[in-house]
């Protein structure tokens, strides 16, 4: 089995999140002839995870996901690097764990499965479903951009959203009026001067805000705006809420969403990083205990530039191989 030629077939599918039917139905069909068995999970309309298995029970289940962010762009090679959406994030990762399970079966291992989801770029909602079906293998090995590194803890995120509510006015007129652009305005510059959490591990709390709307035409006084706000968790979210709760007297809170950050098993021989994304791994907790391990680099992620570099999708099917041997003896 030719992990990049496999790659770039998987590639080719533009499988946007949303989009995944197409992709799903070929990573069974080829999946099937490689002589997997293979169950298809309906996630919603045409929308399915994949699951195969080599015969025995899986102790050990090799998982990532084939959605993809937009815009969808098809494979290319030149020189060392395979490009195309999702050749690192994360279809080529999925090419290199099919590539070490159906090796290790040819040397007569068969307790390695395969768990491939769809919606990771957009909440999780295949992980989230394929928990439910989960048939207690010991661990969990998912792939995403690691830099061919094990991963020591991921961080969480929490995600909220500040509005702030205003008395609109005629501009000509603003102390008849409350601006809520300001109100919005004056709080995140409060959340600037706030002390956040912090780990040994995972380091300092950081945020992003992504979002801001407000207003309703250039002459009014304010009378509504928002904010998200995307914070990198380390620790209980819970923590951040009680951090930002000053902010309260200028703005309203609203929980949007929570992903909490997870700390891995690792095996000897690799090394291993913290990284600042989260995954998968949160809502595929009945799967066993997780690891984390994938080529490429999330930095060259959601990029027009995306590659893998073809060197390391071959090098990934030995330490995927690797990995499982060491976690078959524990």
């Amino acid at each position: 089995m030719d992990p990049v030629a496999f790659a770039r077939g998987l590639i080719d599918i533009d499988s946007t999140t949303g989009r995944e039917g197409e992709a799903a139905r070929w990573l069974a069909q080829q999946l099937r002839a490689l002589d997997f068995t293979v169950t298809e999970q309906q996630v919603d309309g045409d929308r399915a995870n994949v699951i195969a298995t080599l015969g025995d029970k899986p102790v050990v289940t090799l998982s990532t996901h084939f959605d993809c962010v937009p815009p969808f762009f098809p494979s290319r090679i030149e020189g060392d690097r395979l490009y195309g959406r999702g050749s690192c994030d994360a279809k080529g990762i999925l090419a290199a764990q099919v590539a070490a399970a159906h090796r290790l079966r040819a040397h007569g291992e068969n307790r390695v499965g395969l768990l491939f989801v769809v919606g990771e770029e957009r909440g999780s909602d295949g992980a989230k479903l394929a928990n439910q079906i989960a048939d207690s293998t010991k661990f969990l090995v998912n792939g995403e951009p690691t830099e061919s590194r094990l991963g020591a803890a991921t961080r969480g995120i929490l995600r909220l959203k500040l509005l702030a509510e205003g008395r609109a006015a005629h501009s000509s007129f603003p102390e008849l009026g409350v601006s809520a652009i300001d109100k919005l305005l004056d709080a995140l510059m409060e959340l600037r001067r706030l002390p956040l959490p912090e780990d040994p591990m995972l380091g300092k709390t950081y945020y992003t805000v992504g979002l801001i709307s407000g207003g309703v035409a250039p002459n009014v006084v304010s009378p509504s705006a928002e904010a998200e706000v995307m914070f990198r968790t380390v620790g209980d979210a819970a923590d951040v809420r009680r951090a930002v709760a000053p902010l309260e007297s200028r703005v309203d809170i609203e929980h949007v969403i929570e992903v909490p950050p997870v700390t891995m098993k690792s095996v000897p021989g690799f090394e291993t990083a913290v990284f600042p994304y989260t995954t998968d791994i949160p809502f595929l907790s009945a799967w066993g205990q997780p690891l984390l391990f994938g080529p490429g680099s999330i930095h060259v992620a959601h990029t027009a530039a995306e590659y893998l570099s073809i060197a390391e999708l071959h090098a990934a099917v030995d330490s995927y191989i690797s990995i499982v041997k060491g976690l078959l003896t524990v």
